[in-house]
């Protein structure tokens, strides 16, 4: 199967892919916590998605099987025991594999979530469990049928929190990285070294790049190119200081370098990318138009 066009927002779910979602609309406790919707997927091909405009987070967990995600400009097979986060205004596609299915529990982030806005997110896989994420998906599911009630409904939702929390801050599990990582942000102009950042969390650049592998599954440098691009990608999508202007304030000098990195990143050059319509809520994962809270594809 050949990979799919990353400069077309595609959304192809097929006939032989079963969902359950629940929606913000339909479910006061997830929009008053700023997620716009979760799902578990059994999905097979074509089952293929591109987000060109991401305009809020998305965390992806597979429960099963295996399918492809492409993460910070490079494909990856996504299998079981592997969580992905996708940050607001960066390039999000996944496919699945022909011949296999691919099961998933995810959560999409409204533009407003704190998910969404941070700047110490960026793209990211990393080890998890997410057969719990996956019953209290359902567990929300079930009690939207039936009762809806608010507490209950509330309770799913704590669980299913909690449990976004330990995929996606690793970093506040270990102090070191979050003084590194906090002082990034706060200067992304800088021309950071692995020293700097090293003298920073108080401990040797080896340590450091152990440290940043073990909690975030990527060396120091691709974290601090993720955060600048991530930083570059939402000012452009926002703002309209020039390009160069921004490429300075993320800490590119060269704007050719900048350019390149960003295309690598988001699949468009930075003027490509302000000029595209960066959508809200209706460029979600919306399976199919309706107002059913849980919807189930019947045919396999």
């Amino acid at each position: 199967m050949p990979r799919p066009d990353l400069s077309v927002e595609t959304h192809i779910w097929g006939e032989d892919t079963r969902y359950t979602v629940v929606r913000a609309e339909h479910c006061e406790a997830l929009a008053a916590r700023h997620i716009a919707h979760v799902a578990v997927i059994d999905a097979a091909a074509p089952y293929t998605i591109v987000r060109t405009r991401l305009s809020g987070a998305f965390m992806q967990v597979c429960l099963a099987g295996e399918g492809r995600t492409l993460l910070d400009g490079r494909w990856y097979t996504h299998k079981p025991g592997y969580a992905t986060f996708a940050p607001a205004h960066v390039l999000h596609a996944f496919h699945c594999v022909p011949g296999k299915r691919w099961q998933l529990a995810w959560v999409r982030f409204m533009p407003t979530s704190v998910r969404s806005v941070r700047g110490a997110m960026s793209p990211l896989m990393t080890r998890f469990d997410g057969g719990v994420l996956q019953h209290a998906v359902l567990g929300l599911s079930h009690e939207m049928r039936a009762a809806a009630d608010p507490g209950n409904c509330a309770v799913w939702l704590d669980v299913i929190e909690r449990y976004i929390g330990r995929i996606l801050e690793p970093w506040q599990q270990e102090p070191r990285l979050v003084r590194v990582w906090d002082a990034v942000q706060a200067d992304l102009a800088r021309d950071w070294t692995l020293a700097d950042m090293a003298r920073l969390a108080s401990t040797s650049e080896e340590h450091l790049r152990r440290l940043c592998q073990k909690s975030l599954g990527r060396s120091p440098g691709r974290q601090l190119v993720s955060l600048r691009i991530e930083q570059a990608a939402r000012l452009l999508a926002t703002g309209t200081d020039k390009v160069e202007a921004i490429a300075n304030s993320v800490g590119y000098a060269n704007p050719f370098a900048f350019s390149n990195t960003f295309k690598r990143l988001t699949g468009f050059r930075p003027s490509d990318y302000r000029t595209r319509p960066h959508g809200g809520m209706s460029h979600d994962s919306n399976p199919k138009p309706g107002s059913d809270t849980t919807k189930v594809a019947r045919k396999r």
